[in-house]
């Protein structure tokens, strides 16, 4: 397989008339990585990835493969195998032979391309689908086969967008488990666009997340779903609980805000001053329900298997949103704790009243 050793993308930028739809985008990415951008819409994150395929011509930075410059190379010319959200099978030619199309277009050896073909289809484990047409097959089937169509090529990248966006939740499960398999055995390097926080979580050795087209942080799994860098990306990253409030005092980086009628001590993401108003972020899973912390009202219980997501409205009016495998009712009252080394406090880029009115505390 053709490969780099580096891809890096810098100060890559992309304008749609007056507004920036991607923006300063610095990136290197290793061989055999997988990259996952990750956003909500409008993100930036398609735009990324068309701009890397060559689907979209940069207005700002460039592209490099090593020490080859390659944005100012159309898309074919680049090496890279795409996979599309819906697909993008020809509907008159058989499994077979949309997988073999690309390396008939290079005009390969007959013998070369049916060895090719039948591993590439043996790998997808359609080995019994390889004479139906694309409408004969599942969505998931349909996949398998853009995902085949993509590394017969043998690319140095795979660009996946959004690829599962469209399958049943059982279907997306095992497609993520069979792309993550795919990826490692094939020794692939890909950069998969998606929404699904999730998704990215469970597949990516490195996550991107973007909002209004800029870069917010770039770290593995662990470190973003950990220690976001910013309150946006903790939004994003399932901390439900955003709080904004007061700091009402600081020492190092041990934060102390009023809530519930007391106060609670929580950990200063970045710089925090006395005064200021902060976003508190805390994951469901983090607020325990107790004997002892501060006092509430459940509101909503919500069945979810083994954990009941549940709804706790606190003595000054704040909702906390917590997960327990205790059974507990609406109108109970509990106690609510929080490990205060779970407790993420952000400088907030809006004033406390304008995140109340949009919406962020309830």
């Amino acid at each position: 397989m053709s490969g780099f050793g580096q891809l890096r993308l810098e100060g890559v930028g992309r304008r749609f008339g007056t507004a920036d739809a991607l923006a300063g985008l610095d990136l290197t990415i290793e061989r055999g990585e997988f990259i996952a951008l990750l956003g909500p819409s409008g993100c930036g994150k398609s735009t990324a990835l068309n701009c890397l395929a060559g689907l979209l011509p940069l207005t700002a930075g460039s592209i490099w493969q090593d020490d080859q410059r390659i944005d100012t190379l159309p898309p074919e010319k680049r090496g890279f195998g795409m996979v599309f959200q819906n697909y993008a099978l020809f509907p008159h030619l058989t499994v077979r032979d949309n997988i073999a199309f690309g390396l008939r277009m290079r005009r390969l050896p007959k013998d070369e391309v049916r060895r090719r073909t039948t591993a590439a289809i043996e790998m997808v484990r359609l080995e019994e689908h390889a004479s139906k047409l694309p409408g004969q097959l599942s969505g998931g089937q349909q996949q398998r086969v853009a995902i085949a169509r993509a590394t017969v090529l043998e690319p140095s990248l795979v660009l996946m967008d959004e690829p599962l966006s469209n399958l049943d939740a059982k279907l997306r499960l095992e497609m993520r488990t069979e792309i993550r398999r795919l990826h490692q055995s094939l020794g692939l390097t890909t950069v998969y666009v998606t929404h699904d926080q999730e998704e990215a979580l469970s597949m990516a050795d490195r996550l991107v997340v973007m909002r209004e087209g800029r870069v917010q942080q770039i770290g593995t799994p662990e470190e973003v779903h950990t220690t976001p860098t910013t309150w946006h990306v903790a939004d994003f990253m399932g901390y439900r609980n955003l709080l904004p409030l007061a700091a009402q005092s600081v020492a190092g980086e041990v934060v102390t805000v009023p809530i519930g009628g007391t106060t609670i001590d929580g950990v200063a993401q970045g710089t925090v001053a006395a005064g200021e108003d902060v976003v508190v972020a805390v994951r469901p899973e983090d607020v325990k329900l107790g004997n002892e912390g501060l006092k509430g009202l459940v509101e909503v219980v919500e069945y979810q298997g083994r954990e009941l997501a549940v709804e706790v409205v606190l003595e000054d009016g704040t909702r906390l949103h917590a997960r327990t495998e205790r059974k507990v009712q609406a109108g109970e009252s509990v106690s609510v704790a929080i490990d205060p080394s779970r407790l993420l406090v952000y400088a907030s880029d809006r004033p406390a009243a304008e995140l109340v009115t949009a919406g962020l505390a309830v």
